[in-house]
């Protein structure tokens, strides 16, 4: 095959082409977009206040939390994808084994950590959204189920 960790193959020149047609750069464009649209929704949408109340809570229910929990997962999945992104263009020119096999863990571990607190994510901000009270909510509610749903979509693309 080739070698460990594809190790064979280093060093050789980068075709962008080949590089996107890669389903783990596919796959990770894929989540930080998802990531981006979480993270945008909250900020942009997720607080509200009231008329006659000037104070900003949180659309999910009030909870502060749940809002904070999607914007931090949101964004350091986006800065994770970046990282990422940049391993995998400057992988094929590293040819130490043990640098490789410890790229891989890293993004196997990290993948799998991000897809247990995306679902994580998308039960708390599914179960804040079905306490919320309809009229407390007027302009944040597509933002807060955009964010449900793409917090759900991240599950399957981490």
């Amino acid at each position: 095959g080739g070698g460990a960790y594809g190790a064979a193959k280093a060093g050789g020149a980068f075709d962008l082409v080949r590089f996107v047609q890669q389903p783990q750069v596919v796959a990770r464009i894929v989540s930080a977009v998802f990531a981006l649209i979480v993270f945008a929704c909250l900020v942009g949408d997720g607080y509200t206040s009231l008329p006659e109340d000037p104070k900003l809570f949180c659309v999910f229910n009030g909870n502060e939390d749940a809002c904070r929990y999607g914007i931090g997962i949101g964004v350091l999945a986006f800065l994770a994808c970046i990282f990422f992104f940049m391993v995998d263009v400057y992988f094929p020119q590293i040819s130490n084994t043990t640098d490789r096999k410890y790229l891989v863990l890293a993004d196997l571990g990290f993948s799998g950590l991000w897809t247990f607190l995306w679902f994580v994510g998308f039960c708390f901000l599914t179960n804040q959204w079905s306490w919320t009270q309809p009229g407390l909510v007027y302009i944040g509610a597509d933002s807060a189920r955009a964010a449900i749903t793409f917090s759900f979509f991240s599950i399957f693309s981490w």
